[in-house]
């Protein structure tokens, strides 16, 4: 199985691929998609939707997995990145990949096996899980790759739950 995991934003989107199962995952790529600061805000959509699109259509995941967003203070930027989330979502729609979102909480404790777990303590295990010789940078591309292992750790059942169609819901 192939997983394409998604940090969203506007300025950087984080990505990672992975492959293989719930016991067994093997880094493929990662990286971001990075978008000019001062450029408008639909020029810099259109570019993370060109760009996801070509990931997916380079990589052919079975499934997107997504972090949901959670902001508490700045509503601007969480306008700005619940817009570039939605364009993210409408690629992976258009090209027929299922799409899974998760809660960072959820992905804290699929990693780490504890919630809360401080940024640090995530990336490093993202690096020990997937045999890394290094912490994946940028940090935005290292939560994509634990978005990826999160949903490769719950994807047997949730796999079989969408035969046939793409889903958006919550582990």
């Amino acid at each position: 199985m192939t997983i394409l995991g998604i940090d969203p934003g506007y300025a950087t989107v984080g990505f990672g691929i992975i492959q293989g199962d719930r016991v067994r995952q093997k880094l493929v790529t990662y990286g971001a998609i990075r978008t000019p600061a001062g450029e408008p805000i639909a020029a810099r959509l259109k570019q993370i939707y060109d760009d996801a699109t070509l990931l997916i259509g380079q990589f052919a995941p079975e499934a997107m997995a997504i972090e949901q967003l959670f902001f508490n203070t700045n509503t601007t930027t969480a306008m700005a990145v619940a817009q570039a989330r939605g364009v993210l979502l409408l690629a992976a729609e258009t090209l027929g990949v299922p799409i899974f979102e998760y809660t960072p909480l959820q992905v804290k404790n699929a990693i780490t096996g504890y919630g809360r777990a401080e940024k640090k303590q995530m990336m490093e295990m993202v690096r020990r899980l997937l045999s890394m010789d290094h912490i994946p940078k940028p940090d935005d591309a290292a939560d994509a790759l634990a978005v990826s292992l999160c949903h490769m750790r719950s994807a047997t059942n949730r796999m079989s739950q969408i035969k046939g169609g793409s889903s958006c819901s919550t582990t």
